[in-house]
C-alpha cells in the first residue's frame, strides 16, 4: 500500500489568523459554542447563528493559505500513490494552496444548505434567517452547511474506505478530542499504517501515533513532508 491520509484541525489555520474552535473558556469569538455550533442555537436564535458565520467569512476573506497549506498540497502533486485530505476545518484554505482531494468531514464555510429542499449553494457573502432558498423559493429555512455538534460528520465512508488503505497516516493540529476524528488514529493502526502526529503540542489521543513532531504547524508539516516527496509513502 502507498496510500496516504492526512487529518487536519484547527492548528493548521490558526496561523492564517482563523480562531481555533474551542478556547480554554468555552467561548468561541466571545460565543458560547451551544448558541452558534448546535440545532439548538440555530432553533433559538437563527439570527445570532447568521450574524456568527457571517462574520467567518468576512475574516476568511483576508486570510491566506500558510506553509502548512501549502506544504500539503505540493507533497499531494508529487505523491506517486493514492492521497486524502482530511479536514475538520470549514474554511478553504487547503483548496486555495492547491490541495484537490480534500474531503471536509464538518462542512464548509462558504456554502448553505436550505434545511426544506437540503439543497446545497454556494456563498461568500453574509446571509440571514429571512432569506429565501435560491432553490425552493422559501424563507427561514437556509442555514450554513457545516456540521455542528449533535450531527453525523460528511463523509464518513470514503474516509474510512481510505484509512482502510493507507500506509501512512498523519495528523496535523488537531486536539484529539473531538470524535470520531479523534478515533482515526486507531482505525489507521488496525489496518497496519505508520501514524504520525504533527502537533503544537501531545494531542489527547497522543498515545496511539508512533512518531510525534511538536511545534508550530508551519514549521513541522512543511519539514515532515519535504523528507517524503516524490517518494510514494
Amino acid at each position: 500500500m502507498t496510500g496516504v491520509v492526512v487529518l487536519t484541525g484547527a492548528g493548521v489555520s490558526a496561523e492564517s489568523g482563523l480562531a481555533t474552535f474551542r478556547a480554554a473558556d468555552g467561548l468561541w469569538e466571545k460565543h458560547r459554542i451551544e448558541d452558534v455550533a448546535t440545532p439548538e442555537g440555530f432553533a433559538r436564535d437563527a439570527g445570532l447563528v447568521h450574524s456568527f458565520y457571517n462574520a467567518r467569512r468576512a475574516a476568511l476573506k483576508k486570510a491566506r493559505p500558510n506553509r502548512a497549506h501549502l506544504a500539503l498540497a505540493e507533497f499531494e502533486r508529487e505523491h506517486r500513490g493514492d492521497f486524502l485530505l482530511v479536514t475538520q476545518n470549514i474554511d478553504d484554505l487547503h483548496e486555495r494552496a492547491g490541495s484537490g482531494n480534500v474531503a471536509h468531514m464538518h462542512g464548509e464555510l462558504l456554502k448553505m444548505r436550505c434545511g426544506k429542499c437540503e439543497k446545497v449553494f454556494p456563498i461568500d457573502c453574509g446571509i440571514d434567517a429571512r432569506e429565501k432558498c435560491p432553490g425552493c423559493d422559501v424563507a427561514g429555512y437556509l442555514r450554513p452547511d457545516v456540521v455542528w455538534f449533535g450531527e453525523m460528520p460528511y463523509h464518513l465512508p470514503r474516509i474510512e474506505r481510505a484509512i482502510a488503505n493507507c500506509a501512512l497516516f498523519v495528523s496535523a493540529g488537531t486536539s484529539g478530542n473531538v470524535y470520531p476524528a479523534a478515533g482515526f488514529v486507531g482505525a489507521a493502526k488496525s489496518a497496519g499504517a505508520k501514524c504520525v502526529e504533527l502537533n503544537l503540542e501531545r494531542s489527547a489521543n497522543g498515545g496511539w501515533f508512533d512518531e510525534g513532531r511538536y511545534g508550530l504547524a508551519s514549521e513541522v508539516v512543511p519539514e515532515f513532508f519535504a523528507a517524503r516527496a516524490g517518494t510514494g509513502a
